[in-house]
């Protein structure tokens, strides 16, 4: 049975919610990575975060984000995957607030709400 006119496909939906969790999860694993107080500086950082599993937790994260990204971007109109895609921005800020603790400022909240407007607005009309 196809989904109602005007009405996104459970495939559809489920790509685009894996596609938030994968990119969500690919940024905050490169955060934790990058963040590390005891990684130093240059190439021994590099050596050092090569060596953690938050680094490659992020690569096969986005890796795996790519493959469902084709995927999801078959199935809907360009313009339209991409306006939906934008609230992975949404995501990793509210992630990044609550697990390592970075500010959200008046202005990050009108665009956080401005996104989920447009966001909201572009998928009621798919």
């Amino acid at each position: 049975m196809a989904p109602a006119e005007g009405s996104i496909s459970t495939l559809v939906a489920g790509l685009w919610l894996l596609n938030i969790v994968l990119d969500t999860g690919g940024q905050l694993a490169f955060k934790a990575a990058a963040g590390d107080p005891a990684a130093g500086d240059g190439l021994a950082r590099w050596k050092h975060m090569a060596a953690r599993p938050w680094l490659w937790l992020g690569i096969g994260s986005y890796v795996a984000e790519f493959l469902v990204w084709i995927a999801f971007l078959s199935l809907v109109p360009l313009s339209e995957g991409v306006l939906l895609g934008s609230i992975n921005i949404v995501a990793i800020m509210l992630a990044g607030r609550f697990l390592f603790g970075e500010k959200l400022t008046r202005l990050r909240v009108a665009g956080i709400v401005l996104v989920t407007l447009g966001v909201a607005i572009v998928g009621l009309g798919a």
